[in-house]
């Protein structure tokens, strides 16, 4: 326990430098700007800016990135509550009760109780993430093939499944599609080409940077040429600063959100937005306000900004510890880990146990920069709501084709972000979520490495994979995600439920 005290203590303190704050400050701001900012999301903004922080020294490039995450997430806020417009999917909630305040007179003080509770949203999964990441990073090294197998699996499935929550097929699918990019390329133990149809440039795989960038960024630069978006910025002159009585009065909502967004973070690929709905709803079952939602409560706007900014942390645990992402955005910060030859997984406490703790401090320092950003700059972040976000995507197309070039210098590259910015864009006019094809590319080696491993360990034999005890576990846990799925297994666990439930019964 000391010795994680003083990590922590070394993981805050190597930051504090003018190297350091420098990189904190610029990436905070522009990571609220591109927030702030409808059609730029936070994976579009850390997927651009990975492709620009390789000369930085690693721990400065993960500072600058973590930093620009934290500030994306936050930043969604502005316009939702100003336009009615959420600047990032994960603050869809945030319009429903801070747009009505904002209408009513109040924006100043929406966006100072949206601030304070991203604040405290982080801070409550920071708690979780310096408690559970070193116990299941030291559990994980119990993890064979079989396991990891089974884990990569979940990781896709779950995502489909909670991303799609109205037809988890289109999130199975999804996840598939990225599984079968995956398996391009020279495959790991016998160096066989697989999927190539002879095109010597996917001998090495489908880069996940450029397939990233094309899928989040090209894809949002079709959907704004579809479809144009406007909107008039409200004012404000009421205060930002808010009130002790305001937050107090909410704790109980303040810890559950930042519990719940907690636990949505730790499922693999779900991200920011369910975990923000997950709190909203939450919130409003519990409340005595419930009529209030969605017509200008503060408690939906503590409850939705608290939820979405504790799932950065949350999503961080199985990221480090499994090589899991937990979100989108952690999908990038996984691939940027490797090109800076940070390895996660359950090896890095061993190998490199300070970096855990650093991610704490990353995470501490970008809270406090966004509550100084949030409280002093609300009414200059207004103006730049007012640039129309067309103007804006010449400048992220630029930035997609030289961020995709700029990794091997290849014009193939740039090829593979335009083809992946089209199939993202199609499905995203079929609503196919796009989180679970990212899990699958980022997975698929993972899954199809251990697949075969664990299978030449066996002499061919499968049974381990469901005789040993926690794939035994893992692999109940996967097969349940996909039965409950299933619309005819819902209903009858539901109508189970009912039967049992004694108010049910008594009515």
């Amino acid at each position: 326990m000391f010795e994680g005290f003083s990590y922590l203590g070394l993981g805050i303190l190597h930051f504090l430098t003018w190297e350091g704050l420098f990189n904190l400050a610029w990436a905070s701001l522009l990571g609220i700007v591109i927030g702030a900012l409808p059609g730029l999301t936070a994976t579009m903004g850390v997927a651009l800016l990975v492709t620009l922080t390789y000369k930085m020294p690693p721990d400065q490039a993960m500072l600058s990135l973590m930093a620009l995450y934290v500030g994306a997430i936050y930043g969604g806020s502005r316009s939702a509550i100003l336009l009615s417009i959420p600047g990032t999917p994960a603050s869809a909630a945030t319009a429903l009760d801070g747009f009505p305040l904002a209408r009513a007179g109040k924006a100043g003080m929406a966006m100072g109780i949206a601030t304070t509770s991203s604040a405290l949203g982080t801070l409550v999964g920071i708690f979780f993430l310096a408690l559970i990441a070193p116990w299941l990073a030291e559990f994980a090294l119990r993890f064979g093939s079989y396991e990891f197998f089974w884990l990569a699996l979940f990781g896709v499935l779950i995502s489909g499944r909670m991303t799609a929550v109205e037809n988890p097929l289109k999130g199975f699918i999804a996840g598939l599609l990225g599984l079968l990019v995956a398996m391009i390329g020279m495959e790991g133990l016998h160096a066989y080409q697989r999927f190539t149809f002879g095109i010597s440039a996917l001998g090495g795989g489908v880069d996940i940077i450029p397939a990233m960038v094309g899928a989040f960024g090209f894809a949002e630069i079709l959907g704004v040429m579809k479809a144009r978006m406007a909107g008039t910025p409200v004012t404000s002159s009421d205060r930002v600063l808010p009130r002790i009585s305001d937050l107090s009065r909410y704790w109980r909502t303040t810890i559950r959100s930042g519990v719940i967004g907690t636990i949505v973070g730790i499922i693999p690929g779900v991200g920011e937005d369910i975990g923000a709905w997950a709190s909203y709803a939450a919130a409003r079952r519990k409340s005595k306000e419930a009529d209030q939602f969605g017509k200008g409560s503060i408690e939906g706007l503590v409850a939705a900004e608290t939820g979405n900014s504790a799932v950065i942390p949350g999503a961080m645990i199985p990221t480090l510890t499994l090589a899991l992402p937990g979100s989108a955005a952690a999908a990038v910060l996984i691939a940027a880990m490797f090109i800076h030859g940070i390895r996660p997984g359950p090896m890095l406490m061993t190998e490199n146990p300070a970096f855990l703790y650093q991610v704490v401090g990353m995470l501490l320092l970008s809270t406090i920069a966004i509550t100084i950003y949030g409280l002093s700059l609300t009414k200059p972040l207004m103006q730049i709501l007012q640039v129309p976000r067309e103007r804006l995507m010449p400048i992220v197309y630029v930035l997609c084709v030289v961020g995709s070039f700029a990794i091997t210098q290849r014009m193939f590259d740039v090829y593979v972000m335009i083809a992946f910015g089209l199939i993202g864009f199609v499905l995203r006019e079929m609503r196919y979520p796009m989180a679970p094809l990212v899990l699958g590319i980022i997975l698929g080696e993972l899954l199809d490495v251990n697949l075969r491993r664990g299978l030449l360990l066996s002499n061919g034999d499968p049974t381990p994979f469901f005789t040993r005890p926690i794939s035994a576990v893992l692999f109940a846990i996967t097969l349940l995600t996909i039965l409950m799925s299933m619309p005819m297994v819902n209903r009858r666990v539901s109508g189970l439920f009912k039967r049992l439930d004694p108010q049910s019964r008594a009515g």
